[in-house]
Order: C-alpha cells, then structure tokens, then sequence
C-alpha cells in the first residue's frame, strides 16, 4: 500500500485526492502543479488570456483523458487566477492589510480587474461543464 506523502502522483493514485474547498493543494498536487503552474500568469490582460486559454486547455486534455484530479486542479488554477488578480485590482501590490493590521483603502487597477474576468469566464465554463460535475459527484461518493 503507498502511503500519501508530498511526493504522491496523484495521477497515478487518484484516490488520495480530496476536493478541497477552494484554491487549497494547487502547490502539493503532483504532476498537476508542475503542469498548470508554469502558465498561470495575470501580469496584463494580454497575459492573462493566454494564460487561462492554456490552463482551460489543459482542463480538456484531462477531461478526454477521464482524468478528473487533473480538471479539479485546472479548475483551482483559474479560481485562484481570478481571486489573486482581484485582490492586485482592488489592493496596490495586492496589499490588503497595513502593517499595523488595518485593512488598506481599496483602489481599482482596470487591468488587473480585467484580468480577473478573464479567469471567471474560464472558470464558470469549467464549474458548468456537465462532464466536470458528474465526474466531480463521481469522485466524491468514491472516494469521499
């Protein structure tokens, strides 16, 4: 019996996979976050799109490859380029507290709110599709 550790391929043993609330695992879930993260980007928009083109790229090829881990992390890359491209557009720097703990004033930087809907479009595609969400039930029931 393999023991799940940081090192666990999580393509190989699907079963150790919890979908998690959220963006949580997008750094720990391997081979996924050496595939998905290299092209997660939301500099400008122009990067932003070919950045979420990619990763919903991706997200098909796991989905014709049943591979439901794989589109679960697609899927936790667009929602966290949508939240960390929401918090540079509302915060400078995506500063939201102050040293002293206060929270900063908001600002809102176009681009990278843009960029923000960028990834939501991409996201909501992926959270609707049907295949995503049987597979999602499936995987749940099986393995919890």
């Amino acid at each position: 019996m393999v023991h799940k550790t940081k090192e666990t391929n999580y393509r190989k043993y699907p079963e150790y996979y919890r979908i998690a609330r959220g963006e949580q695992g997008v750094f720990n879930v391997e081979p996924y976050k050496s595939e998905l993260l290299p092209h997660w980007r939301f500099k400008n928009r122009e990067a932003t799109q070919a950045s979420a083109d990619k990763i919903h790229e991706l997200f098909q090829e796991y989905k014709e490859a049943d591979d439901f881990v794989g589109m679960d992390m697609a899927r936790k890359y667009l929602q966290m380029g949508y939240t960390r491209s929401r918090r540079y557009a509302n915060y400078p720097g995506g500063k939201k507290y102050a040293e002293d703990g206060s929270i900063n004033e908001r600002h809102t930087d176009e681009e990278k709110a843009g960029a923000a809907q960028i990834f939501q479009e991409k996201l909501d595609e992926v959270k609707s599709d049907p295949t995503y969400q049987e597979r999602k039930k499936e995987h749940q029931k099986t393995y919890g």
